[in-house]
């Protein structure tokens, strides 16, 4: 029993410090904020390998997860960038903005639960990377403007709910004998975190947000090929009827 209650203590592991890294922004200590939804992100990470490996999967814990991670990848993140960088501006835009993003992550988690996926791949942004790609963004509030700063929450709130195809890496295992050690990794992580909490914070932005340009970059050629194949359509017929 408790062996099957393993899993459930990383996901809601990741809901914790979804919470803290709410209550941290509103303390202003925003780099250690987050920081917290990259260590969530990497509890998020763990859950489903330990329960592959312990052979403890159950829709129980994949509902857990879900609703976890809108906690931490949706509404964390937001709020996270609306204390940080969303001072001044019109409160009907902000608001709008702000609620945008865990929505779209709402209806992606919602989509992932229902349909079946393509093998290796997600279909939209995961969650997860956008609320990371998100926390860290919020840390050059001093040098990106907020008009920019809503672009890039509403690029992330589209891809989230786009059909780009994201490489998935959560299939990669993890042997039986290591999920002993992923406790000391996150205790590690989180060490590691207080102590470098701007450096590290920053650092990982530079990962997430290439793994979401690739998505955006995997639209762009997509829409550019359809539109091609589009005029050249059109072309025929035209040929066709000459």
């Amino acid at each position: 029993m408790f062996t099957k209650s393993i899993p459930n203590m990383f996901t809601l592991g990741n809901l914790f410090l979804g919470m803290v890294g709410i209550m941290l922004a509103f303390d202003n200590k925003l780099s250690l904020a987050a920081i917290m939804i990259i260590i969530a992100m990497l509890c998020d990470g763990l859950d489903g390998r330990v329960a592959r490996a312990l052979n403890a999967q159950s829709e129980f814990g994949k509902e857990l997860d879900s609703l976890s991670d809108v906690i931490s990848f949706g509404v964390a993140p937001a709020l996270i960038m609306y204390v940080t960088s969303f001072h001044g501006m019109h409160h009907a835009l902000i608001w709008t903005v702000t609620a945008i993003f865990p929505i779209c992550g709402a209806l992606r988690l919602a989509r992932f639960n229902v349909q079946s996926g393509i093998p290796g791949y997600f279909i939209g942004l995961p969650i997860p990377a956008a609320g990371g790609v998100l926390a860290t963004l919020s840390l050059f509030h001093k040098e990106i403007s907020a008009p920019y700063m809503i672009i890039g929450m509403l690029i992330l709130s589209y891809l989230m709910v786009s059909t780009v195809k994201y490489p998935n890496f959560k299939k990669v295992g993890l042997p039986k004998k290591a999920v002993m050690y992923a406790p000391v990794v996150i205790i590690a992580g989180v060490a590691v975190a207080v102590i470098f909490p701007d450096q590290l914070s920053k650092l990982i932005f530079v990962p997430l947000v290439l793994y979401a340009a690739y998505g955006l970059k995997q639209n762009v050629e997509r829409l550019t090929r359809r539109r091609h194949q589009d005029q050249t359509t059109e072309q025929k017929v035209f040929n066709d009827h000459s």
